[in-house]
């Protein structure tokens, strides 16, 4: 069997922390480097794309829908937010580390169907927690697939967006009728139950990370 070849490198702001891609073939993994464990591979990604058809196919009938996600990853769940939603739509994808862009924009694109030359998306270099902040109804839909969930692994910062604050400017970033999903390897009751104690009705939906009865269990959460 091929062996994967290290071909990017790239440092989390503010950590320290490097990312590895890294190539077998046409299979894409990245890493933090010193962890034997993945953060993402191109051939799981069926949890990815569940973050937006989920909820994407609440706002599918929006003549001109507005849709943020917070991380770019692999590309998988801008190209399935793009897949749902009409030609109308505007998605923009805030992602912190500008080489994970990069990585999109060259050999990593091809993964998921190149989905950053679609004219629909947009891109912001930056944390997404500026953008929620700065945004008072201004989008139909919210994705946010950041670290590791409420539980994070790779920056401490990410905590914020799992917090009350964070989820207050979620809250207020959507649009009347908007909804808001939240990607996490697991389970966490305790993020439930903050969802509702701010007002949002919430729902905990486990997915798998290869397809249908493939892979790991992640969760989704829809706030509305």
């Amino acid at each position: 069997m091929a062996r994967f070849n290290q071909i990017g490198t790239a440092k989390i702001p503010g950590q320290g922390t490097e990312l590895r891609l890294l190539q077998r073939n046409d299979e894409f993994s990245i890493k933090i480097a010193g962890d034997t464990g993945e953060l993402m591979n191109s051939r799981l990604h069926g949890s990815e794309d569940a973050l937006a058809t989920l909820a994407c196919e609440r706002i599918a009938d929006f003549a001109r829908p507005r849709v943020l996600i917070g991380g770019l990853g692999m590309g998988f769940t801008l190209a399935a937010a793009l897949q749902a939603l009409g030609e109308g739509a505007e998605v923009t994808v805030a992602e912190l580390v500008p080489e994970v862009v990069e990585w999109n924009r060259g050999p990593l694109g091809s993964a998921a169907g190149n989905p950053l030359s679609d004219p629909r998306a947009r891109v912001h270099i930056g944390d997404v927690g500026e953008l929620l902040k700065a945004s008072d109804g201004a989008w139909d839909a919210i994705l946010l697939d950041v670290d590791n969930g409420p539980e994070g692994l790779t920056r401490k910062e990410n905590d914020w967006i799992y917090s009350v604050p964070g989820l207050t400017a979620a809250q207020s970033a959507l649009s009347p009728e908007g909804v808001v999903a939240y990607w996490s390897a697991g389970q966490d009751p305790a993020f439930t139950e903050r969802l509702r104690k701010i007002g949002f009705a919430a729902e905990a939906i486990t997915v798998r990370a290869h397809r249908p009865g493939k892979g790991a269990r992640h969760v989704i959460w829809l706030a509305w």
